[in-house]
């Protein structure tokens, strides 16, 4: 998980995005259409980021398959503290 993180958040143009998505999630859980319009971002944009954090175990969907809501996985909250690292040397 460890290495995912730092690829979808360092390592590709639209980590800045998945960062704050990751943020936004950590609030409560959201379907696309929050996130695209709490983050300013287009919707395709948010579902195309929630498939790439979808694939790396980071976020998971309810079973609903309209407006379904993205929570955090238990697994990623057991990688907080190296998101939270990535985070900070993002932001320098």
């Amino acid at each position: 998980m460890e290495k995912a993180l730092w690829y979808l958040l360092t390592a590709t143009r639209g980590g800045a995005n998945r960062a704050r998505i990751i943020d936004a999630l950590s609030e409560r859980p959201k379907n696309a259409n929050e996130l695209a319009e709490e983050l300013d971002v287009g919707y395709k944009t948010i579902r195309h980021h929630m498939e790439q954090l979808e694939d790396h175990d980071i976020v998971e969907s309810g079973e609903e398959s309209y407006a379904k809501l993205y929570f955090l996985t238990d697994r990623f909250d057991t990688y907080r503290d190296t998101f939270e690292d990535i985070t900070e040397q993002m932001d320098t």
